[in-house]
């Protein structure tokens, strides 16, 4: 339940500070008075938007702050565990509006985005205003009010989805369809690349491969005539060669070792070069002999490049990713070639969720009569209470199998008769206003019992009744302030005496300041306010004795 409101510099609010309680409590005061301020303040911490205007004048910012006790509310605790918000019983709700307009929230000290606000706002507060009794006329929100009563948000979700799924794999369906000719183009070029480059069918790296080849065999004759060079100087030489003077060399040196020891050791390492040379001499020979000029493999290399470098200048890609691009388009080609068995897929997977949709939805039909029939029930019994004795009530629910939505394929009309004899037809044809704002406050009453929402507000929604129905109305909110807590906003004295509670909205003027109080009443001060409504400014005995009256019944 919501314990207390705290409102700062907003509209013609200086500061107000409100402890409220459980059951139900009525909000009268004077017109122009700004009896639906606290109201406006409760709204935007759930959520609603702010604008600029709503700061009082002259202030930097507006500052309001909701306490609410939630003990005994599951559901908003496990919201609040879920966004990591939870702090133990309390939910502390601020909200802040600079005088630039811009605004900002808080939950239990942490900061939190408007549509996240108005999620946990739905869990707590459920407002009933003035003007639902008109938008009672539109056929959605006659539907909404059904599934409200039904508890229905389990199998709405499941239509949702469903339809969701539907939706997307149509497109998914259309968008192929609408490609299927591009598609067919592509194909075919794509069909005439890839056979072409299959029957070049180059390999991967096999282009650096030729190429190192092909210049390996266009300077055979240079490399032939360099190793024998280098052969003629190295050990086949007839006069000089490297092998014949390190021979020289070393038979030198083998002489003086014989004379003096200290040259062993360069001999050793003489030898060990003479041994480096004849095993480099082999080498080179056997590379030299290796050498062909292999004319045939020459032009087989040169005609296998050339035409790699063609097919590179026509895909417009370095010859060196000629083979992955040929890869590339292989698997390209195959995945058109998918498309139709993907389009067959997809059709079958429509089909299933439609069939799913269509499930979903013929279940909420089936509810939503079992529901439609109990509310009938209840709605023309209130009807009777509220001084309609003839009034009979009906749901209409029509199942539309071709027009299925995220809300099922349900066409929902409220029909009424006043009259005996008459027939049922549509609130909007039949009912007069006093009419229309009996058969939406019996609604919302009834719908309020049933969804779980622990603080209701009724914005002056007995608007168009009086008298004997007034007093029949204010009973039916005090009943529902037994097991909830209500606010009531009304100008009528009949629904006020009703109330557990009592708060008396007042509006100060001093100098070019204005200034709105809401203050709790005594018991001696209730009946003097329920005196003002029955009779006017000038309270008197036989009014009072009437106010008096009033609360005792």
């Amino acid at each position: 339940m919501l314990s207390q409101l705290t409102i700062s510099n907003f509209a013609i609010v200086k500061f107000l500070e409100l402890d409220l309680a459980c059951g139900m409590t009525s909000i009268t005061g004077e017109t122009g008075a700004g009896k639906s301020i606290a109201i406006d303040a409760l709204s935007l911490c759930l959520g609603a938007r702010g604008e600029a205007s709503m700061v009082r004048p002259g202030a930097e910012r507006a500052e309001l702050s909701a306490r609410f006790d939630i003990s005994n509310i599951e559901a908003a605790q496990r919201w609040l565990k879920d966004n990591e918000l939870h702090d133990e019983d309390n939910c502390i709700i601020r909200r802040s509006i600079s005088a630039e307009g811009r605004s900002r929230a808080w939950v239990n000290g942490h900061p939190l985005p408007l549509a996240q606000l108005k999620s946990l706002g739905e869990l707590l507060v459920s407002i009933h205003g003035q003007h639902a009794h008109h938008s009672m006329l539109s056929s959605d929100v006659q539907l909404d009010l059904l599934d409200q009563y039904a508890g229905h948000q389990r199998l709405l979700e499941l239509c949702r989805q469903s339809h969701l799924q539907w939706r997307r794999i149509d497109r998914q369906i259309t968008q192929l369809q609408q490609e299927q000719q591009q598609r067919q183009a592509r194909s075919q070029l794509l069909e005439y690349q890839v056979q072409e480059l299959d029957e070049f069918a180059l390999q991967q790296g096999e282009f650096e491969e030729i190429e190192a080849e092909h210049k390996r065999l266009a300077s055979c004759g240079s490399l032939m005539e360099q190793s024998q060079r280098a052969l003629f100087l190295l050990s086949e030489g007839d006069e000089v060669s490297v092998q014949t003077l390190l021979h020289q060399a070393i038979a030198e040196v083998e002489a003086l070792s014989s004379t003096d020891p200290a040259v062993n050791e360069p001999l050793a390492m003489l030898h060990e070069a003479m041994i480096q040379i004849q095993e480099s001499s082999n080498e080179l020979s056997s590379y030299h002999s290796s050498l062909e000029m292999e004319p045939e493999r020459f032009a087989e290399l040169e005609n296998r490049l050339s035409r790699a470098m063609s097919l590179a200048r026509k895909h417009m890609v370095p010859a060196n990713e000629l083979a992955a691009h040929h890869q590339a388009l292989a698997e390209e080609l195959a995945a058109l070639a998918d498309s139709d068995s993907q389009l067959e897929h997809l059709f079958g997977d429509r089909d299933h969720a439609l069939e799913q949709l269509s499930l979903h939805s013929q279940k909420l039909h089936k509810s939503r009569q079992r529901f439609a029939k109990e509310l009938n029930k209840l709605v023309t019994d209130n009807l009777k209470e509220l001084a309609m004795p003839h009034a009979c009530f009906e749901i209409e629910v029509a199942y539309q199998d071709d027009c299925l939505s995220p809300l099922g394929g349900d066409r929902v009309q409220f029909l009424v008769t006043t009259n005996p004899g008459q027939p049922l037809q549509s609130i909007a044809k039949t009912a007069s206003g006093g009419e229309l704002s009996r058969i939406g406050l019996a609604i919302q009453v009834i719908t309020a019992r049933k969804v779980a929402t622990p603080t209701l507000i009724f914005d002056e929604v007995d608007v168009g009744i009086s008298g004997p129905t007034a007093a029949v109305v204010g009973r039916m909110l005090r009943q529902l302030g037994q097991s909830t807590q209500v606010f009531c906003v009304t100008h009528l004295p009949q629904v006020a005496g009703n109330g557990h509670n009592h708060m008396f909205v007042s509006k100060q003027s001093q100098g070019q300041s204005t200034e709105t109080q809401m203050t709790k009443l005594t018991d001696s001060q209730r009946i003097d306010e329920l005196a003002r409504l029955l009779g006017g400014d000038i309270i008197t005995d036989i009014t009072r004795a009437n106010a008096a009256e009033l609360i005792a019944h």
